[in-house]
Formats: C-alpha cells, structure tokens, sequence
C-alpha cells in the first residue's frame, strides 16, 4: 500500500551557485532551472537576489519567459538582446519580478 507525505513546509531544491560575474550583474536565472549569483552580492541582499531570481524561473516555468544569447521571449514577443538594457525594471519580466519582490 502506498501513501502520500506531504510536509508542512514548502520544497525548494533550486540550485543556486555564487560565480563571477560583471559589477553591475546580481544574479541570473538559467533554462536549467538553475541560478547564479554574483559572488560579490552582500549576504543582506543576497535573499533579495535569490527572491527576484526565483520569479523568473517560475516565469520559464509557466512558459511566459525563455531566452538564448540573441533574443528574450517573453510570452510570444521577441525582445532582441542588442536593443534593450537587460534588468531594466520597465521590461515586462523584470517589471513583474521586480514587483513581487518589492518586500521580499
């Protein structure tokens, strides 16, 4: 006979790695589920990063948000890489992230 565990607190198993990264770069969500952060992010932001990142995860996860070295999808749009300011708050995925991370 089988049963079903469900615990009393949220599963979170997304990797999450500190690199190197450029200065003006916090944290990136990867296709793999993965996310990276900048080794240099203060252990009081890093939460913060971590949060923000996470909600584009969920984005590629429900489909609305993918990405390749040219171009960011965003639900059916392409939005070319070489014409945007990638983190710029006004850019749909990140206006949401940044929006649902306001208080995290």
């Amino acid at each position: 006979m089988a049963f079903k565990i469900n615990p009393p607190y949220p599963i979170d198993n997304t990797p999450i790695y500190h690199v190197d990264m450029e200065d003006d770069v916090m944290g990136k969500a990867n296709n793999n589920g993965t996310i990276i952060i900048n080794k240099n992010v203060k252990p009081n932001q890093l939460p913060d990063v971590v949060a923000h990142e996470k909600i584009h995860i969920e984005q590629m996860k429900r489909g609305d948000l993918d990405y390749d070295d040219k171009n960011v999808y965003w639900m059916g749009k392409v939005y070319p890489r070489s014409e945007m300011n990638e983190g710029a708050h006004d850019l749909p995925w990140e206006a949401e992230a940044y929006k649902r991370t306001k208080n995290a």
